[in-house]
């Protein structure tokens, strides 16, 4: 199979290298995908540049991806000639998507319906998974008020779609106009441009407060979260980047009884998967 893949970190220039490799076999309980599409996540790129350290000789990058069951293990009950998209593929084993063809727990791939692309499915695994446990993980959205900060983001934009589709009132927060057109087109009914405005004053103004947030920097936004958030409100944040260790507000936010809920989909329950 042909194949890209590091076996250091460092620079994509630097390290990456391509060309065929030995096809792969399904074990037990696991499909082998010949791919169409693959997908290149944040937390990818951060592998690769040394967030997690290499364990096997070679790493083929890359969580997500698409394409059909060309053979299934011992065991499985799936039928060759399957469309299908993945994820968590590179998690816990050397061999992701940026290849012609990966080998996973029959879990792991889903079936795709005819008329979603390659292209698309390929986008369904980290975001669309990350966006879905941020909102529906508490309950449901219909008829609350939900934040999204960094609408215009790749979470944040199917956070929006997902909410809308929910029942939810979405406020989204961006940094220029052209990401306020990009989350409008999302279906967000309070377009933010946190540069221009002032946040709170304008949520508070718009609704009172926000039930959920869907949390883009949960450190970097506390000071505004700690303000907009109704009783008994969940932060479900996916990242921390400008602040990673935050100081917690926490004579702030303690008489709202609120619930601050970590999101990682590598290692989040199989019912929340499922």
């Amino acid at each position: 199979m042909y194949a890209a893949w590091y076996e250091k970190n460092g620079a994509a220039a630097g390290v990456m290298k391509t060309g065929e490799l030995p096809d792969i076999e399904p074990a037990a309980g696991e499909v082998r995908v010949r791919l169409y599409a693959s997908a290149v996540n944040p937390s990818d790129v951060k592998a690769r540049g040394g967030s997690r350290p290499i364990r096997w000789p070679k790493l083929i990058p890359n969580s997500d991806g698409t394409g059909v069951i060309d053979k299934v293990g011992a065991g499985v009950q799936r039928k060759a000639g399957e469309r299908v998209w993945v994820f968590n593929g590179q998690w816990d084993r050397p061999f992701g998507t940026s290849a012609q063809m990966i080998t996973l727990p029959a879990a792991l791939a889903v079936p795709l319906p005819d008329h979603v692309s390659f292209e698309q499915g390929a986008c369904l695994g980290i975001p669309v998974m990350t966006a879905h446990r941020a909102l529906f993980a508490d309950g449901p959205v219909s008829g609350k008020t939900v934040l999204v900060t960094g609408g215009a983001g790749v979470v944040g934009h199917y956070a929006i779609q997902l909410a809308k589709w929910g029942g939810a009132r979405v406020v989204t927060t961006v940094s220029s106009y052209g990401k306020a057109a990009h989350a409008r087109a999302a279906g967000a009914d309070i377009v933010i441009n946190y540069r221009d405005e002032d946040v709170v004053a304008r949520i508070k103004s718009e609704c009172g407060g926000v039930d959920r947030i869907v949390e883009v920097d949960f450190g970097k936004n506390l000071p505004v979260s700690a303000q907009v958030l109704n009783d008994s409100g969940v932060i479900a944040c996916y990242a921390s980047t400008g602040i990673p260790r935050p100081q917690y507000p926490y004579p702030e936010l303690l008489w709202r009884n609120p619930l601050v809920r970590q999101v990682f989909v590598y290692t989040m329950s199989d019912a929340a998967k499922a």
